[in-house]
């Protein structure tokens, strides 16, 4: 009985360090792989469950049943492998996406396809309602794509108040925490933190993350226990259409200096490779890039198998 409770929770934390993972990355949420591990509505009720009632069972029946009534084992267990996986590849992601940016992106629209194609199955897609959330959520992401990047100044209220907003989105499928800390010019910021451990810029982040997962926890899952088929169906268009962030080829079209002095794009458009190759007079590693994109495919069917494995071991 313990080593099978030990195992259940060492997977757990392996499948926060896969969100983590996601997580670190713009244009792709850890929100996507609770959902494909079969962790992603436990993980909404654990955190909607610090409301005042827990503080009433923490009087009355003391700490034991406090912990249990917040499932805090598996909150501990799953931001552990997140908080791991960010500190571990933190480091990797920047030079991975430095060095070989067709590919981390091919990988990830391997990864966002299967994802997109694994929740639409729970779907009436059939239904009129579904198919207009799925076109909804679509058009949110093109619009979300086209956004660009600001300046924000970078003091205790924005750093905080990114952290709020941009846990928001870790925790949907199909919205990257990531990406919208690029469009606030925060990931940088954040990024920097963490290879730096600067403790008093993570402790102001992860205090915004906190409040906004117990805030939008109660939402999020208040929608997906009244309007389910809706609310799926706006996050598997959203998902799918994200891919337009993470398309791997792109051509700039407009450029700006930050407030690094570095020059940036703003404005980029996605483009055939060949016609990448055209533009930018590099290759297209349109092999790699594919072969990075089967390897996604491949990790969520993975993943979905281990999921559904565990769920029907814990039964």
């Amino acid at each position: 009985m313990l080593k099978r409770w030990l195992d259940s929770y060492a997977l757990i934390t392996l499948k926060g360090m896969a969100m983590g993972a996601a997580d670190v990355v713009p244009g792709v949420s850890g929100g996507t792989i609770a959902f494909i591990t079969g962790i992603y509505e436990r993980l909404l009720l654990a955190l909607k469950s610090f409301t005042p009632k827990a503080l009433v069972i923490l009087k009355r029946e003391g700490f034991a049943a406090c912990w249990q009534h917040v499932d805090g084992t598996f909150l501990v267990s799953l931001f552990a492998g997140v908080l791991l996986s960010i500190a571990g590849l933190s480091h990797g992601i920047v030079y991975a996406l430095e060095n070989y940016p067709l590919q981390v992106w091919g990988f990830f629209c391997g990864l966002i396809l299967a994802a997109s194609v694994y929740i639409a199955r729970s779907l009436d897609l059939l239904h009129s309602k579904t198919l207009l959330a799925i076109g909804a959520g679509v058009l949110v992401a093109l619009l979300v794509a086209v956004l660009r990047p600001v300046d924000v100044p970078v003091n205790s209220v924005t750093v905080f108040l990114a952290g709020a907003i941009a846990i928001c989105a870790m925790i949907l499928p199909g919205v990257s925490g990531s990406f919208l800390l690029l469009i606030m010019g925060m990931y940088p910021v954040i990024i920097q933190a963490v290879t730096e451990l600067n403790l008093t810029i993570l402790s102001l982040f992860l205090g915004g993350c906190v409040l906004g997962l117990m805030a939008f926890s109660h939402v999020l899952y208040w929608l997906l226990q009244r309007f389910r088929q809706i609310t799926l169906g706006v996050l598997t268009g959203f998902l799918a259409g994200s891919l337009i962030i993470v398309w791997p080829w792109k051509r700039v079209v407009e450029t700006r200096v930050d407030r690094h002095g570095e020059v940036v794009p703003v404005v980029q458009e996605n483009v055939w490779p060949w016609v990448y190759e055209a533009a930018s007079g590099s290759s297209s590693q349109w092999l790699e890039v594919t072969a990075m994109a089967v390897l996604g495919i491949v990790l969520v069917l993975v993943l979905e198998y281990v999921g559904g494995h565990a769920q029907k071991r814990d039964l």
